[in-house]
């Protein structure tokens, strides 16, 4: 007579267990609060873009060409810091922390922005607003991308960056309806507008979990696990026991650039770069620049609130075809389709095109944004994702 031993199943790790989920409400509900955040970012990086052009016609200002290049750039100078130091201090402090912390931090400097009197104080509010801005992109991003089931991962990544969308189309409404009809005041009604992400932090603190991973590496098991469980009960999913969390091995930045990583992390940044420089190049100009073009300020408003609203569908798009096409098809055709777009746009010379070209621009570009949101975090281990992304 002989017995049959079968092997025990392995256990699930937590981050397995999320991986299994179906999307469910607790995804959904992490999306919509993370997104709101991200429109509030966007509503901020587009508030200036209309804002300096008032600025400059304010005659206590009466700011020359090289200073409204100084008050637009120097939020980009911030950015550049925030995402650098924002995506390490992540590692360190948790997710969710550095994303409560960033909305707080951008609104003071927006309120402070408002209420300034000299250019010094523009650019050294803008160039706070710009850290915390940077500081929160890519932790927003890694934060959904970790809570996302394998299989919606990329959707899910894409659909939070169409709040983006929705942030600069606030910034645009803005734009043209308050800055315009209410005087000399008008941008400072509208910067005032921005400091709304202090009241939101309060929200982000309770809606918004924080990363699995990090709760785990830093040994709080219970934590952990309450939150997956969240996660498996909003999806009807039974838990079941998973082992003990590992500590993640310590953050070397230098492993970006070393043998193992080198390739990927200079494509993916050589990518970022001239995604970024392309979009605020176009957009963070685009009402001035209309504005000089077609000699109306109003109108340039009006016409960058229409170009704008073309973001989302783009988005859409992109979040469908991430997952028929996969990350890099889709990637690579709506950058070519921007690249076209924006040469397109540069030539334009009558109303009529300037929109056709400048709503093909914002879809493939923004498409093309939402996807290497998707893409980023992924081509790196758990443990470097939040740096490589900032």
């Amino acid at each position: 007579m002989s017995t049959t031993t079968s092997a025990q199943p392995a256990q699930l790790t937590r981050n397995e267990r999320l991986d299994r989920l179906p999307f469910n409400k607790a995804h959904r509900k992490l999306l919509v609060a993370s997104g709101i955040g991200w429109a509030f970012d966007a509503m901020d990086v587009g508030l200036v873009s209309f804002v300096v052009a008032a600025i400059a016609a304010d005659p206590h200002f009466n700011l020359t060409p090289t200073e409204k290049s100084w008050v637009l750039s120097i939020g980009f100078v911030g950015m550049a810091i925030g995402a650098a130091v924002g995506g390490f201090i992540a590692d360190r402090v948790g997710r969710k922390t550095v994303f409560t912390a960033t909305l707080i931090i951008f609104g003071i400097a927006n309120g402070a922005m408002a209420l300034s009197w000299s250019l010094g104080m523009l650019l050294g509010a803008r160039l706070i607003i710009g850290l915390g801005l940077g500081a929160e992109l890519p932790v927003a991003s890694t934060l959904v991308s970790e809570f996302s089931p394998t299989k919606q991962r990329g959707r899910m990544t894409v659909l939070l960056e169409s709040f983006w969308a929705v942030g600069w189309i606030v910034a645009a409404m803005i734009g043209y309806f308050v800055i315009p009809n209410t005087g000399d005041w008008g941008w400072r009604w509208a910067l005032a507008i921005g400091a709304l992400p202090l009241l939101y932090a309060i929200v982000t603190r309770v809606h918004i979990p924080e990363s699995v991973r990090f709760l785990e590496a830093k040994g709080r098991e219970d934590e952990a696990e309450k939150a997956v469980r969240y996660f498996e009960e909003a999806g009807g999913v039974a838990p079941v026991t998973s082992p003990k969390g590992k500590p993640l091995p310590k953050i070397k930045t230098r492993e970006l650039f070393g043998s193992k990583y080198l390739a990927r992390t200079i494509a993916i940044w050589a990518t970022w770069f001239f995604v970024n420089f392309s979009y605020y190049g176009a957009f963070t100009w685009m009402p001035s620049l209309l504005a000089d073009q077609f000699g109306s300020l109003t109108k340039s408003f009006g016409y960058t609130l229409a170009i704008s609203i073309a973001q989302l569908p783009g988005y859409f798009l992109a979040a469908w075809l991430v997952e028929v096409w996969g990350r890099r098809k889709t990637l690579s055709i709506f950058l070519a389709v921007s690249a076209v777009a924006a040469f397109a746009f540069s030539q334009a010379g009558s109303v009529a095109l300037v929109l056709v070209f400048g709503m093909l621009l914002s879809a493939s570009n923004l498409g093309a944004w939402g996807v290497l949101y998707a893409v980023t975090p992924e081509i790196y281990p758990t443990r470097l994702r939040g740096a490589a992304a900032g």
